[in-house]
């Protein structure tokens, strides 16, 4: 299964047709993922549309609510697992959004996001639609390498991640928001830093590592999440 070709194609989809959905997809597609954090437990439940709060204009017929515990980088690792999942469904012809603002009628303590999903006939879009950062707004350096996360999704569009080039690959930070956004994002943020992990992963499954060092260059404007190897 290659989800690389994804990334290049993904739009978030609000746009579904009413059509049913096997979901066994899902489940067996998330009986192989690999998460970011292997300590950290999660689960998920597949909703449909009126058992969900939706406070946006639009709706999907179903939602997938996603719930972890609330550990140490649990966001990050939830964006990474899920993320995947999104470009699977893509794969599939199935539309997904993450969603700020829904929540389950019936959601515990452990709730973290939903994602919307469905069938839809506008998932994909060509690579020059994608409004994101220049590679060199991103990194210290200019770097191909980096362009399937320049285009991973994130809130409000806000693309908060920077990769600083060490010996062996990226140092990885996030963008410190000012107060008003962080306010708004912050919690959103975590997770997009994970959909951006992800697409690296996805683009050097055989060689990409994750870690947390303890020894790490301090950027004004950044916090350290963690470094890569690719």
């Amino acid at each position: 299964m290659n989800l690389q070709k994804q990334i290049y194609i993904r739009k978030s989809c609000r746009d579904y047709l009413d059509e049913t959905i096997d979901m066994d997809l899902i489940h067996n597609f998330m009986e192989s993922v690999n998460p970011l954090i292997d300590e950290i437990n999660y689960h998920y439940e597949i909703l449909t549309r009126d058992e969900v709060n939706v406070r946006n204009r639009w709706s999907a017929p179903y939602y997938l609510a996603v719930y972890s515990e609330k550990k140490e980088n649990y966001l990050m690792n939830v964006g990474f697992i899920f993320q995947q999942l999104c470009l699977y469904l893509q794969s599939r012809g199935i539309g997904t959004c993450w969603v700020g603002l829904d929540v389950p009628k019936n959601k515990t303590s452990e709730f973290v996001i939903p994602i919307s999903f469905g069938r839809s006939d506008d998932i994909t879009r060509e690579l020059s639609k994608f409004k994101r950062k220049e590679l060199s707004e991103i990194s210290d350096f200019e770097d191909e390498k980096l362009i399937p996360a320049q285009l991973a999704p994130s809130a409000i569009n806000s693309q908060p991640w920077y990769f600083k080039h060490v010996n062996d690959g990226f140092d990885v930070y996030q963008v410190k928001q000012n107060i008003l956004k962080r306010q708004i994002i912050e919690k959103l943020n975590m997770i997009d830093m994970g959909i951006a992990l992800a697409h690296m992963y996805l683009s050097n499954m055989d060689t990409f590592e994750f870690k947390i060092k303890t020894s790490f260059d301090d950027l004004k404007g950044y916090t350290y999440i963690g470094s890569i190897k690719i």
